[in-house]
Parts: C-alpha cells; structure tokens; sequence
C-alpha cells in the first residue's frame, strides 16, 4: 500500500503530521470566522427577502466548509490557507493535480470518518509511512511539505 518509493522521499514526510495538526486548527478557526460572516450576511438578506433567505441557515456552515476546501485544496495552490502557513501541501499519488471534487470528497471523508472513529484512524497515521490517514490512502493522496 505505502511501497518503497515512500522511503526514497521521507524528508518531505518529517513534521507532516504535527504540521497537519495546526494547519486543521488554523482552517477550522478561518472557516468558523466565514460561517459567523455568512450568518450576519444571511440575516440582511433575510431582511430584504422577507425571511426567505433565513432558510438558507442550515446549510450555511456544511457549504461555507465545502466551498472553502474544493476551492482551496483543489486550486492551484494544493493547500488550504493553513496548509500553506504550515508549509504543507496535497499530492495525488499519480503526480497529477487534486481537482475540486476530490478536494470536497477528501474533507467529507475525514469528517464521517471521524466522527465515528477518530481515535482509530489517526493512530494509522502512526504506523504509516508517508503519514497517511485512511481517507489519504482511500483517495490516493498523501499530505506533504511544501518546502522540501
């Protein structure tokens, strides 16, 4: 699953998983700030379309989070905005860009994944050689540094 080729390159898989860490709390705390502007936007406009827009609140954060990931780990940068703070970035095991889709399907994997199993499957990440979580290995990508 992991091959000796992850052994060639390790140097750019050192820190990744503390990296990682901080990078999620960092998005985590930009997408929280975009949800509560969302909501203060979605209250006036709810106020110009007589309450319609308010319907919109439920799907309000789920959209923020998937818009914010599709459209940063799937752009040109291959990173979330505390990805790239952290000096990490998103590589397909094919060489080829992650896409939007994938993108969105990497975030929504982790967060089912691990609201049922968390403790379960970080500890992979332990044993595997390029750091990978199960939904890394499930979509064929690894997580690495950007500055090696």
């Amino acid at each position: 699953m992991e091959g000796p080729a992850a052994s060639l390159e390790d140097y750019r898989y050192d820190g990744v998983r503390t990296r990682r860490v901080l990078a999620f709390m960092l998005d985590y705390a930009i997408v929280v700030v975009l949800i509560v502007a969302g909501a203060v936007a979605l209250a006036f406009l709810g106020l110009v379309t007589f309450g319609a827009a308010w319907l919109l609140y439920p799907l309000l954060g789920l959209g923020i989070a998937i818009l914010y990931v599709g459209a940063t780990l799937g752009g040109p940068n291959q990173a979330t905005p505390g990805m790239r703070f952290f000096s990490l970035r998103i590589a397909r095991d094919d060489g080829q860009g992650v896409d939007f889709m994938t993108a969105v399907l990497h975030g929504l994997i982790f967060w089912a994944a691990h609201a049922m199993l968390t403790p379960l499957l970080l500890a992979v990440s332990l044993f595997s050689a390029r750091k990978r979580l199960v939904h890394d290995m499930f979509l064929g990508v690894s997580i690495v540094r950007a500055d090696a």
